[in-house]
């Protein structure tokens, strides 16, 4: 059923008298025609014929319908682009299938523009029936009408020849060149030389549409024009830039790393391998990571620290050639694959340069932070050296940065090469030494100032490893602080300890002992629990364990590690700071933990007496809270005289004894206790 247009207002649906003189030759046509008000979807005028075609009774029956209904959008698309077209005196030829009274009438119309007035056009149609009027040809035309995929054929090196409604809608004019679509003009000569080569020829390009830049994947293929036999190109495309945008993200999302938007470990794997795909060339990888990253964090938190991570990245980013790859691997670790450098001294040069580019300060709200980064670099070549061993290569010279006292560059060379073979077969001793049971204790007596008497041993790790002999801590201990072997080591020289004091306590030797507890160790479960369960003995002396604790490991969420500190406090142990001076130190700090002990750095007690002042405020420090100090490394009279003056209560170092074994131990014990007695 056709709908009268009654709501239309009568001015806008009639024709003028203009029109109607325009028109006045159609009325003696046999051929039908009709103008078509494309603005409003009715017939304006029409012919007998036309009133034939369309099956109605007179010419103003027929300008009542509203062809509106019905009609699909592809269809008002169309005709909307012809509306635009008509005005640079375009003309059409298409087979167009109407619906009068619903039924289906197919016509070949060409249609025109009709000058309405003010620049605006209705549309002259002049119709007649098809010579070729077959199901197939009717459905196919239809198809091409309605489809989204647009299709067009170009003259080989010139404007469409034809385009379907699709393709004639997305193209930002009818006389637009195939080249002239392409954003880039690399992607049409891609195109051509393909097809030259094969004749077809798939591929996804950005192009210049009405709706501005998309993202189309077309299909070519070379033909000849069917009406004059000319070269011509054939190309179905469609819109995939929803595809294409989604697919880009997941691969964004796959290769980079979210907080930094540096690329990730899988991205630089895959460049590597496509590098080794080619003919050697040279390639460096540089490894490194931020200098106490981990303070940062536990000193002003995650939000600071991820701006720090961010920041390095940037710099580190604006500092890179387009060949250079930035890899966030994780953490505080970043690795640059340099490639395209000239020689190995201008790399180095450029890299020294970055290293000054990172330590540079930056204000984070009211924190003025100055972070410096260790960097570590090895040359290589993709595809005659793997990732593996490049990576392993710029790690050893980070690892070598860091010992150096941080903040520098080391390249690596035969030398670190070597070093770090010895180092790795120390891991791999000390994870069959944690089996073997190779670890024993020594101890270091604590002498009190005023008794002149030992009152404390310090209970000190050695190795005793089957064929190098005693290995001191300085040659093993890193290597279990870097590996995360330090908490294995750790629990068995705790449990070791303890069965120590236990039976110290059995066999009447009064003194206390002390037992240093690793950053690693303080975190985890297994001590408060070990603790527990030896203080769950009603005999077991817990108040004479000294439980020795860095100053840095108490570095982070204060609340929480005072309240660890306060479980084993109630347990019945005594806790010491360690190392204290060296780190955060603040009274505000320190006296929110349940001290007993502080221990005063030896790098302090060697500096006497220059280091006086500093001494002498720890000293005060330890008063206000109630804790003991004991001075570590003390090795001279003098400094043990000026510490006894300025009332340390205690001391250890070699002025007084050594480590030394349990049975050198009992004796010293035995000598110091014949002393005290009268002569």
């Amino acid at each position: 059923m056709n709908r009268t247009v009654q709501q239309l207002p009568a001015a806008e649906r009639a024709p003028s008298a203009a029109e109607k003189a325009m028109f006045e030759f159609a009325y003696r046509l046999a051929t039908p025609l009709w103008v078509f008000d494309i603005d409003h979807s009715c017939i304006l005028l029409a012919n007998d014929a036309a009133c034939a075609v369309w099956q109605a009774e007179s010419e103003s029956e027929l300008q009542s319908r509203d062809l509106s209904e019905g009609m699909s959008s592809t269809v008002r698309n169309r005709l909307l682009q012809y509306q635009a077209d008509f005005a640079d005196g375009a003309v059409f030829s298409e087979l167009w299938t109407v619906y009068p009274k619903d039924e289906p009438v197919s016509l070949d119309v060409q249609y025109s523009g009709f000058m309405r007035g003010a620049g605006s056009f209705a549309m002259l149609c002049e119709a007649s029936l098809p010579t070729d009027v077959s199901p197939e040809n009717i459905r196919s035309t239809e198809a091409l009408l309605h489809t989204d995929v647009m299709i067009s054929l170009y003259k080989r090196d010139g404007p469409p020849l034809y385009m379907n409604p699709a393709a004639r809608t997305a193209v930002l004019s009818s006389d637009q060149t195939l080249a002239d679509l392409f954003v880039d003009r690399r992607e049409n000569d891609v195109l051509m030389f393909e097809l030259d080569r094969k004749g077809e020829h798939n591929q996804v390009s950005k192009v210049y549409t009405d709706a501005g830049l998309r993202w189309h994947s077309l299909s070519a293929k070379l033909c000849a024009d069917a009406a004059t036999g000319e070269p011509a190109v054939l190309v179905t495309s469609n819109d995939v830039s929803d595809l294409k945008i989604a697919r880009d993200k997941a691969r964004y999302l796959a290769q980079r790393d979210q907080l930094t938007g540096c690329y990730n470990r899988t991205f630089l794997k895959q460049t590597v391998h496509d590098l080794a795909q080619f003919p050697p060339q040279r390639c460096a990888l540089l490894f490194f990571d931020i200098d106490q990253f981990k303070q940062i964090n536990d000193t002003y938190g995650h939000e600071m620290g991820d701006d720090v991570l961010r920041r390095i990245a940037n710099r580190a980013q604006a500092a890179l050639s387009k060949l250079d790859v930035l890899v966030r691997l994780g953490g505080d670790e970043f690795v640059i694959l340099f490639r395209g450098f000239s020689e190995q001294s201008d790399l180095i040069a450029q890299v020294e340069q970055l290293l000054c580019d990172l330590r540079k300060p930056f204000q984070h709200n009211a924190i003025r932070l100055s972070p410096t980064v260790s960097m570590g670099l090895a040359f290589f070549k993709p595809g005659k050296h793997s990732l593996t061993s490049a990576m392993s290569q710029a790690d050893i010279a980070l690892y070598a940065s860091k010992v150096e006292g941080r903040d520098r560059l080391t390249v690596f060379n035969e030398v670190l090469g070597a070093a770090a073979k010895a180092r790795n077969q120390i891991e791999l001793d000390l994870r069959a030494a944690t089996q073997r049971d190779e670890f024993i204790l020594y101890y270091q007596p604590r002498v009190d100032f005023v008794s002149k008497k030992i009152v404390s041993a310090e209970a000190l790790v050695r190795w005793q490893h089957p064929t190098r002999g005693l290995v001191p801590p300085n040659d093993f201990i890193p290597v279990c602080e870097e590996t995360g072997l330090i908490a294995q080591v750790g629990q068995i020289i705790l449990e070791r300890g303890l069965e120590q004091i236990e039976s110290w306590n059995q066999s009447g030797i009064d003194i206390e002992l002390s037992i240093n507890i690793s950053p690693l160790q303080f975190e985890s479960s297994d001590l408060i629990n070990t603790l527990a369960r030896f203080a769950a003995d009603p005999s077991f002396p817990a108040h004479r364990v000294e439980l020795e604790v860095t100053e840095n490991a108490l570095i982070g969420n204060v609340e929480k590690i005072a309240e660890q500190l306060q479980d084993i406090s109630d347990l019945g142990y005594r806790i010491a700071i360690d190392d204290f001076g060296v780190g955060y130190s603040n009274l505000s700090y320190v006296s929110a933990f349940p001290a007993d002990c502080i221990k005063i750095d030896r790098s302090f007690i060697s500096q006497l007496p220059g280091s006086g002042p500093v001494i002498g405020l720890i000293l005060a420090l330890a008063r206000q809270i109630g804790a003991r100090t004991v001075a570590e490394g003390v090795e001279t009279p003098a400094q043990a005289n000026w510490l006894a003056d300025q009332a340390c209560d205690q001391a250890q170092g070699f002025l007084f004894h050594r480590p030394m074994p349990l049975d050198d131990l009992k004796r010293v014990l035995k000598e110091d206790a014949s002393d005290s007695q009268p002569s």
